[in-house]
């Protein structure tokens, strides 16, 4: 089992750290919307890893049969595997290649709030936003969230991947 999760893990945390970056790097004259939409699918891409190592345990490892719950614990391992390759991908982007990240998206969004809150909502949402980015706008909290988001979204698949996959 190690083994099968180490494999596609790694295969999974390089093809965060090249598609993630990929994706900031050729994403940076589109919206944020956009850039952020871009970063789900490329981590859903990275998290296809996912899928087949559970199915190469199932099927060279395991004789041909696993559980849902054994499914699950390879997934969400490989999963915290690519979350990893994309936690640092965002870690290289916030402190090396975008520094300004967090200002630049707080501008961004407030401008987007601006436009489509009453004046008295965009105040109140203001000041909570920008406490938020006080709080937590640092890369290494970022990085963390990209990687707690990764395995998460790692979870679902893993389980998706478990009831597909599952033979007794």
């Amino acid at each position: 089992m190690k083994s099968t999760i180490f494999k596609y893990g790694f295969y999974g945390l390089i093809a965060g750290l090249i598609i993630f970056l990929s994706s900031i790097l050729f994403g940076k004259g589109l919206s944020y919307s956009t850039q952020e939409i871009l970063g789900y699918v490329s981590m859903v891409a990275c998290l296809s890893f996912v899928f087949f190592g559970i199915k190469h345990y199932r099927d060279h490892v395991n004789e041909g049969t696993i559980s849902i719950g054994k499914a699950i614990v390879i997934g969400v391992l490989i999963s915290a595997l690519v979350g990893v390759g994309v936690g640092i991908a965002d870690y290289i982007y916030t402190t090396l290649i975008n520094p300004d990240f967090a200002n630049e998206y707080l501008e961004t969004s407030l401008k987007t709030m601006e436009n489509t809150l009453s004046s008295q909502e965009f105040q109140a949402k203001k000041v909570e936003l920008k406490q938020q980015m006080e709080d937590y706008g640092g890369s290494g909290f970022m990085a963390f969230l990209m990687f707690f988001t990764v395995v998460l979204i790692g979870f679902v698949i893993s389980l998706i991947s478990g009831l597909i996959l599952q033979r007794k």
